[in-house]
Formats: structure tokens, sequence, C-alpha cells
């Protein structure tokens, strides 16, 4: 029990390490991943601004980003982290694949948010003479808040999941706390602790995110 005690602060360490990686690579795959998100609705079939090409482009790439395991993704962009932060390692070197791991992924649900919004609401307002850009940000994304809460809630916590297997290239986080001294050095009490943590991090996340996304319903 005094050796727990001890370990507090390796704990909160390690807590707020994974904080810093989720919190920096969802605001910055959200920023990305949203306009990827529009571009995907808005230019497949007869949308808003069909372009077959364009579509088929974001399409392929996105399916070839998601089918990859995060770990592999990690390591096959290396040179291209070096060259954005200009290292591989630490919390800035896992903060680079996260990010592209995770706006396609962001993109996707988006693409799914927004199918979600009635074509017939969309068709009303073309008739009454609103441009397609006001369509997009004042009616589509209007319209599809609580959806598009609910896909940032899904993402942030994959992300938290993402960030356990970025202790590989020296990021820390829990994950790499679990993997130190719950795997390496099989210290089960360490494990459980690192467990018991993410499990309360992803529920307060999780609920979170349902209870915005349902009052957001209601005001709507």
């Amino acid at each position: 029990m005094d050796r727990l005690v001890e370990m507090i602060p390796l704990f909160t360490k390690s807590l707020e390490e994974t904080v810093i990686m989720v919190g920096v690579s969802l605001f910055i795959a959200t920023v990305i991943g949203i306009p990827l998100g529009i571009l995907l609705v808005v230019t497949q079939g007869n949308h808003l601004f069909p372009n077959k090409t364009l579509f088929h482009i974001l399409n392929v790439f996105i399916n070839i980003v998601r089918s990859l395991p995060f770990i592999i993704l990690m390591v096959a962009i290396i040179p291209f982290t070096e060259l954005v932060v200009g290292t591989s390692i630490g919390i800035e070197g896992a903060i680079v694949p996260l990010i592209v791991y995770t706006a396609p992924y962001i993109a996707r649900l988006m693409e799914t948010a927004l199918l979600d919004v009635d074509r017939g609401v969309i068709e009303a307002y073309q008739a009454m003479g609103a441009s397609r850009t006001q369509i997009i940000f004042r009616i589509m994304l209007r319209e599809a808040r609580p959806g598009i809460v609910l896909c940032l809630t899904i993402a942030t916590i994959g992300l938290i999941g993402a960030t356990a297997m970025a202790g590989a290239v020296g990021a820390g986080g829990l994950g790499d706390l679990a993997l130190r001294y719950g795997y390496q050095q099989w210290d089960i009490e360490v494990m459980l602790i690192t467990v018991v943590i993410l499990i309360v991090l992803v529920q307060a996340i999780q609920s979170l995110g349902n209870w915005a996304a349902k009052k957001l319903k209601k005001n709507a």
C-alpha cells in the first residue's frame, strides 16, 4: 500500500501525458476531420457539390489510412513525423501519428452524421433560395450537432486506446505505465489501478458526450 501511495505522482504524470496527447490530437484531428467529412458528403451523388473524382480520392485515402493498425501507421510515417516536429519519440512524436490516425476516422463519422440530416429539409431551404454554403453551415451542421458530438465522443475514446500503443515511442501515458509495470515487471497492482483509471476516464467521457448530445437534440 505504501508503495502505491509513493507511485501517486507517477500515476498523475501518466494521466497528464495521456490528457495532453488526447487533447492536442483531438483538437487538430477535428479541425482536419470535420471539413473532410463535409467534403465526403457534399461531393457524392447528387448532393450540393457533386464531384465524383474528388469524392473517390477522399474515399480511397480515408479507407487506406483507416485500414492500418495504429502501431503500423506510427512506424510507417516516422519520416513524416520527424519532418513535422523534428522527432519521432516522446509526446511530440506520438501526436502526429495520432492526428493522422484520428482525422480520417472523424471524417468518416462526420459523413455518417451529416447523411442522417433529412434531405427534405435541405431541399426545402434550396427552394427558398438558400446558398449551398448557407445550407452546409446553417442547416446541415446545425441539424447534425447531436450526431457530431457523439462522433467526437467515439473518436476521443478511440484516441485514448491509441495512446496506449504510443508508449512504444516513449510517449508515456497510462498505456506506457501499464506496459512497463504491469506487463514487463508483472506488477498486478499497478496494472489494475491503471485499468480502473482508464475505465473511469472512458465512462466519464461517454457519459458527458451522451448528455451533451441529448441536450442538443432537445434544443434543436
